[in-house]
């Protein structure tokens, strides 16, 4: 049975009728349900692309961005990878059950807390159909079900996934509403999920600022946000000196730019001590050899223009503006303290100082009130696979519960257990 013609509220009370099942599995079963839905993700491929082209088709006849188009498409690699990565979360350390050493209080009793599943969680995301993938395999391994919403041109992909999905579960002996996808496009069953706070326990919004701000809004679950925000590098003079640190930072910055531009980890805002301005023309070259447009303030033109490197000139507008696209802004400062004042007022997502001072540096990591912060380091290493998580469902901005990359502990929470020999409280 699909979910097609099923209310969300039906989907919410068989969502949690599964969790209730996936919280107590032991970890050799979930993994072996993994197994079982990466080889159905093989066995249908032929299925899967076909829905995928008719929603690629239908996205360019609706005159979707081509970078929006690039996200939606899935071919035989890409599925492959897809499956391989759901494989590659079986493989992760389990948090559930783990256990606090247990403590005697003097009264006999023992008390310890317990790493628990969250219960049901709500995702709303756009475009990109391998995040209904992995999200259903980190909340399947770390015990939750989930209610999974994409925008409306993945519809005909995720009923495919959706379908391979609930046949996998099936055929393990597990709940094939366990992961749900609601398949109906309409607004009005996004604000249904985001009202359901009888049945689901966290809302996990994934896309630009507006679906963020939608959420948060209007709904009565609590919603955990993440994935918006500015991303700065901060380029410090003494990291300009030896024509190798130059070489480093313009290779950093290409690939913090234009690795992936659409990525919520890409850099927005380039930070140039003004001793470093004499760095900035290799810069700015290798990026618009990239196909980068440039913004930059008054000192950074100058710098720039008499070296013969023609940018456009920065508004107020283009800081603090998350550009998620082959743009960039670059402000000069005079130091560590007014870019420090600068990220205060811009950032909490990633950001990152290149510098040869270890004061500098700790100073840096100690000030910058971000879910990462980078020395010397790319800021597109702001993911759950690059920093051990082995996968996440979201990066989170926000300070309560989780924050930054969210894997599989981050879907869990805890619960304390009291063992005694009936003792009452005096």
């Amino acid at each position: 049975m699909t979910t097609e013609t099923l209310s969300v509220r039906d989907m919410g009370v068989r969502a949690r009728q599964s969790a209730r099942v996936l919280r107590s599995l032991p970890t050799a079963r979930k993994a072996a349900a993994l197994f079982a839905i990466a080889r159905e993700l093989r066995a249908r491929e032929a299925d899967i692309l076909a829905a995928n082209e008719r929603d690629v088709a239908a996205a360019q006849g609706a005159g979707l961005p081509t970078h929006m188009v690039a996200r939606l498409q899935l071919d035989a690699a890409s599925l492959s990878a897809i499956a391989a990565d759901v494989e590659a979360v079986a493989g992760l350390p389990d948090p559930v059950g783990e256990a606090t050493p247990e403590e005697v209080r003097p009264n006999g009793i023992r008390v310890l807390r317990l790493r628990v599943p969250l219960g049901v969680l709500g995702v709303i995301y756009e475009s990109r159909p391998n995040v209904t993938v992995d999200v259903a395999a980190l909340a399947l391994m770390s015990g939750n079900a989930a209610i999974l919403r994409g925008g409306k041109e993945t519809v005909h992909s995720n009923g495919a996934l959706e379908t391979a999905l609930r046949t996998a579960l099936e055929a393990e002996g597990l709940p094939g509403d366990a992961v749900q996808v609601i398949r109906d496009p309409a607004r009005e069953r996004m604000l249904d999920l985001l009202r359901l706070d009888d049945l689901v326990d966290a809302i996990i919004p994934r896309g630009g600022a507006g679906l963020h701000r939608y959420c948060v809004e209007n709904a009565t679950v609590p919603v955990i946000v993440g994935g918006i925000g500015v991303v700065h590098v901060y380029l410090d003079e003494s990291f300009t000196r030896d024509p190798a640190d130059v070489a480093r930072a313009v290779a950093l910055i290409r690939n913090a730019k234009v690795q992936k531009p659409s990525a919520c980890n890409a850099l927005d805002t380039l930070l140039v001590h003004e001793g470093a301005l004499t760095a900035l023309p290799a810069i700015a070259h290798d990026l618009q050899a990239h196909g980068v447009t440039l913004r930059a303030d008054s000192p950074a033109l100058a710098a720039l223009q008499s070296a013969g490197v023609n940018v456009e000139p920065a508004q107020e507008s283009d800081y603090g503006t998350e550009f998620l696209a082959l743009t960039a802004s670059i402000r000069t400062v005079a130091g560590l303290e007014e870019a420090l004042d600068f990220i205060a007022a811009h950032g909490n997502h990633t950001d990152v100082i290149l510098t040869r001072n270890p004061a500098q540096a700790e100073r840096f990591v100690a000030d910058v009130d971000s879910a990462a912060v980078m020395v010397n380091a790319s800021p597109r290493f702001n993911d759950g696979g690059q920093l051990g998580l082995g996968a996440e469902v979201a990066i989170s901005t926000q300070k309560l519960h989780a924050r930054g990359p969210m894997g599989l502990r981050e879907l869990t929470t805890t619960k304390w257990v009291v063992r005694g020999e009936g003792q009452v409280r005096g």
